[in-house]
């Protein structure tokens, strides 16, 4: 049964809201700690903390959505509150001058910001009669509010058609994506989307009354899993992989700001997302021809492509879209086709653990170790966040993760040896990549 188009409007619009607000700063949020931290010692570092705070929030949500949303409190009320709470923070960031204190501060942020990724989730699969076919309508504009966000900050749709919203609110005609105004505008758009947060369906607990387990939480009922070698290899490579993965979110703004776009970066950023979208609808084609093994290592060698490219060829700007357009095959060849795989691998009663689990090897314990790594590495090669800096220690810089994915390629390619029929099988079934079978239990995984 399909649901009332009315109610597929405010859930898509509240997809839009959410991802809006995420992409409204932290895309650009590594410009903004140079020019807001500049001359302090270990900059780098400052801004690997920094993005990690989303990551170690990411590891801790299902704490906080299992003990809450699941079992106590409407899932549409607790998104409401953590909207509001976080429109706060937001705006208090916006006037922190102090390294420490600002990673505190989004660390609270991205506590409250992280549930909510899965709250959202929640209340559209409450609310629709055919997920398959009505999820990934909804999910869509979740992404096309990320590109929106990115084209409204560089104030400028790939450098062809203007958009002056912010400056014609804020009298400012600066480089607005060095400015604490990205915060603000999400601080604003996160309070409004809270209030609207209290209007959407009810969404009541659908875990009242059962004992809250943090085994089942975190997913950790699919270590059971790790007894299949594909399957042990499979986790590794994803948590392995999703550690360069951190490279690009946190440095490829500021660095493409500096060296090519000036404060049109975040622009042309939005290119990743668009071409994101392109390859999601073509995951089913391509998983007929290639097959798991070869889509997930495509993806893995997309990765090494675009920083080989970034760190080779930092002064062409043609190269440079190539490298942010490679996205669309880095995230959905290897993420989107690594959560149909699991899904597909795990028994029917252990589906979501073992998403979850792959959400936590990835998004959480992966990408925190990246962002880690990617401020030492910078810090410990005296990476200067500026043109000069970054032309000259390009190929430093971006080598290293290049190397990293090219090493957990040979190892997938070495080791991973599933049976290709279920591939097959998978695509045949017509499973949908934004489907409720596929990223939507933690769900950290639709960063784009």
């Amino acid at each position: 049964m399909n649901s009332d188009r009315f109610v597929i409007s405010r859930l898509s619009f509240m997809m839009f809201l959410q991802f809006f607000i995420w992409g409204g700063f932290f895309v650009v949020m590594g410009s903004y700690l140079l020019e807001v931290f500049q001359g302090e010692e270990g900059l780098n570092t400052i801004i690997g903390q920094a993005y990690a705070t989303h990551n170690w929030a990411g590891l801790l949500a299902p704490v906080l959505v299992g003990l809450l949303a699941d079992r106590y409190f409407n899932a549409e009320r607790v998104n409401a509150v953590c909207h509001i709470i976080g429109a706060g923070l937001l705006w208090y960031a916006a006037g922190v001058t102090e390294p420490g204190l600002f990673i505190w501060v989004m660390l609270a942020y991205f506590m409250l910001y992280m549930p909510t990724l899965a709250l959202v989730n929640a209340i559209s699969f409450a609310n629709i009669g055919d997920a398959d076919k009505e999820f990934p309508k909804i999910r869509v504009w979740g992404t096309i509010g990320w590109i929106l966000s990115g084209f409204i900050v560089a104030q400028t749709i790939l450098g062809w058609i203007e958009v002056p919203v912010l400056s014609a609110i804020t009298g400012i005609e600066t480089d607005i994506q060095r400015t604490s105004i990205p915060l603000y505008m999400s601080a604003v758009i996160s309070l409004l989307y809270g209030i609207y947060s209290f209007t959407l369906p009810a969404t009541p607990p659908s875990e009242k009354g059962k004992k809250f387990s943090f085994k089942e939480a975190f997913g950790l009922d699919a270590l059971k899993l790790l007894t299949n070698k594909n399957f042990a290899v499979f986790c590794f490579s994803s948590f392995a992989i999703s550690i360069p993965l951190a490279f690009y979110y946190a440095r490829t703004n500021d660095f493409i700001e500096l060296v090519a776009f000036g404060d049109q970066s975040a622009s042309f950023m939005a290119i990743g997302q668009m071409s994101e979208v392109l390859f999601m609808v073509l995951i089913p084609f391509f998983l007929v021809r290639f097959g798991v093994k070869w889509m997930l290592l495509i993806g893995m060698l997309a990765w090494t492509a675009r920083y080989f490219l970034f760190g080779l060829y930092p002064d062409s700007v043609s190269l440079l879209i190539v490298g942010i357009a490679l996205h669309g095959v880095c995230y959905d060849f290897f993420f989107v086709t690594g959560q149909l795989y699991v899904d597909k691998k795990a028994p029917k009663n252990l589906r979501a653990s073992a998403q979850g689990f792959f959400n936590l090897l990835t998004y959480g314990a992966g990408m925190l170790i990246g962002n880690y790594l990617l401020g030492w590495w910078g810090d410990t090669i005296n990476l200067e966040g500026t043109e000069q800096g970054w032309l000259e220690g390009a190929a430093q810089f971006w080598i290293m993760p290049a190397l990293l994915a090219l090493g957990v390629a040979v190892i997938f390619f070495l080791f991973f040896w599933d049976d290709e029929v279920e591939a097959e099988n998978l695509a045949a079934e017509g499973v949908s990549p934004l489907s409720d079978s596929g990223s939507n239990e933690l769900q950290t995984g639709t960063v784009s």
